[in-house]
């Protein structure tokens, strides 16, 4: 993937530097000389990382960071600045940088950086996945929503008598063949039982009972 990467410094020798380290390590740079310009460019071409200097006319680097989180919570902002104070560095991280380091920056700190910050941005990008693919999959291979599924389990929970299929579709606002088939699968999944009902008139009706811890 060729990364693109945003530049926001004042000083036009490190601009030249950062754009040639990144040119080097085959990503595409844009520069800008200060945070507001930097703001305007990231609005119109979404960014992968963005790097940001402390202090710059216009707007300085802790205020455009600032601003940069309201427009993407995830991009990663790493800031590089001589200011080595650790107050600056903890309201930099504050107001939602991503890391933080000192000028000069040696090229492979810089680009380890970028690639450690990417590799995490996609591990979370990979997990998110993963945990909703895990979340539709109870509905796409079974047939059954989790939410349908918690409303009938809460009921039949709640209750010590059994219900038959009927009674649960009209206390529950259901279609008669959705209850069929979570009762199915709450039998499957031994979480409840059948109770069979005699009537004085026709033949026995299966009612169902929770039995699940």
């Amino acid at each position: 993937m060729k990364l693109k990467i945003l530049i926001a410094d004042d000083d036009r020798t490190i601009r030249y530097t950062l754009r040639e380290i990144c040119s080097f390590a085959g990503w595409d740079a844009c520069t800008c000389s200060n945070g507001r310009e930097a703001l305007e460019y990231f609005k119109q071409e979404p960014m992968d990382v963005v790097l940001v200097d402390y202090h710059m006319p216009e707007m300085d680097g802790l205020a455009t960071v600032r601003e940069l989180r309201k427009l993407d919570t995830n991009v990663p902002i790493l800031v590089l600045t001589v200011d080595e104070r650790q107050e600056i560095a903890d309201r930099f991280l504050d107001a939602g940088a991503t890391d933080f380091a000192l000028k000069p920056v040696k090229a492979p700190d810089l680009i380890s950086r970028i690639q450690l910050h990417i590799r995490l941005i996609q591990l979370t990008q990979d997990v998110r996945e993963s945990n909703q693919k895990s979340s539709e999959s109870v509905f796409v291979t079974k047939g059954i929503n989790q939410s349908t599924l918690v409303l009938i389990q809460d009921f039949l929970q709640s209750h010590a008598e059994s219900f038959s299929i009927d009674d649960l579709s009209e206390k529950l606002g259901l279609a008669y063949p959705t209850v069929h088939r979570y009762i199915t699968y709450l039998l499957q999944n031994g979480k409840i039982q059948t109770v069979v009902s005699y009537q004085k008139i026709g033949r026995p009706k299966n009612r169902y009972q929770w039995i699940g811890l």
